[in-house]
């Protein structure tokens, strides 16, 4: 049973059942209905396919995780900011095809091309490292995109990210009025733009207060998980000086930093003060519970899916939003929460 079928036991086109699929006001209610009482008695269902032809659209969206180096579902971060882009553009009617990029990494994705053999209207792309061209030839093609951390400069693509310079200054001016005058980082990889917009702004914030720059205490990890926040911690510990007070790009980093010190026998926030930069859940649970920079994950999610919205449907122009962050403040920073 199919749509032809469907035209010819109503002796119509199937364009006229096509506009009735699609509720076309053209249509005469009597016709509309002979058609209609059809696909009841048979069971008919309309395909989505059948339903893309008629109005040029999908309701598809693709998600890509960017990159050779991605952050898929395991950054508890983006797995709550793609959760409320999920119910946000639900409640819009559409949903969410995920692309896979472990075969497809080794020909650059070809995101443009499976975007329009699955006929999406519209793509949010997660940022990553080792970012494919194909990326670059989606966001400046005529299909809508969102970037979540990630810049897209296309004529139908707009960005949403925290305000990284801000929540670098926000750490350096509490690490500040603790009394803390030696400060370090542990960040991601070189290649990542977000940490390196977090590292830039937390030594322009360093500057601003006139306070040293030791970039012995500036580290790299490979990526924003526990494993290279541990490592890079360890090879700061190695070196044979540490800083007083360090921020992490990640609080996965962070986490791991904790650990490190914890088996070298250094206490934080007695012997070295943390800040990390999230808001994951685990934050509360750890010891000592970690201060960070909550980024409103919520927030940006919904955001996202509203301007994609837009774009997909005309309803606004490009736009990029910087999302305001927040200090929460725990154990880890070393300060007395009754004076703050």
């Amino acid at each position: 049973m199919n749509i032809r079928t469907i035209a010819e036991m109503a002796g119509v086109s199937v364009s006229t059942v096509s506009k009735i699929i699609n509720n076309y006001s053209d249509i005469s209610e009597e016709t509309k209905n002979k058609v209609l009482e059809i696909m009841k008695q048979t069971g008919y269902v309309p395909s989505n396919s059948a339903k893309t032809l008629a109005t040029k659209k999908s309701n598809l969206i693709g998600v890509i995780f960017a990159g050779k180096l991605n952050i898929d579902f395991t950054h508890p971060f983006f797995v709550e900011v793609l959760n409320s882009f999920k119910k946000q553009v639900g409640l819009l009617g559409y949903d969410l095809l995920f692309f896979s990029n472990e075969k497809f990494y080794a020909v650059d994705g070809e995101y443009l091309a499976r975007c329009k053999h699955f006929q999406l209207d519209g793509c949010i792309i997660v940022t990553g490292q080792q970012v494919e061209p194909s990326i670059r030839e989606l966001d400046l093609s005529d299909i809508p995109c969102i970037g979540v951390d990630i810049e897209l400069k296309g004529k139908n693509s707009g960005f949403i990210m925290s305000d990284n310079y801000k929540m670098s200054y926000k750490v350096v001016e509490h690490f500040y009025l603790q009394g803390y005058r030696e400060l370090g980082y542990i960040g991601s990889t070189e290649e990542s733009e977000i940490s390196n917009m977090r590292e830039g702004g937390y030594k322009n914030a360093i500057d601003s207060f006139g306070l040293p720059l030791n970039e012995n205490w500036f580290v790299n990890g490979d990526n924003f998980f526990e494993t290279s926040g541990y490592e890079a911690m360890n090879r700061m510990i190695e070196s044979g000086s540490l800083p007083r007070a360090i921020f992490a790009a990640s609080d996965l980093l962070a986490i791991g930093a904790m650990r490190a010190l914890k088996e070298h026998k250094l206490s934080v926030p007695q012997d070295v003060a943390i800040i990390g930069c999230d808001d994951i859940e685990a934050c509360k649970y750890t010891s000592p519970a970690l201060t960070t920079i909550r980024q409103n994950k919520d927030k940006i999610g919904r955001l996202a899916g509203l301007m994609l919205y837009d774009l997909m449907n005309s309803q606004a122009e490009t736009s990029n939003i910087v999302v305001e962050p927040e200090l929460v403040i725990r154990e880890s920073c070393g300060c007395r929460l009754d004076n703050f």
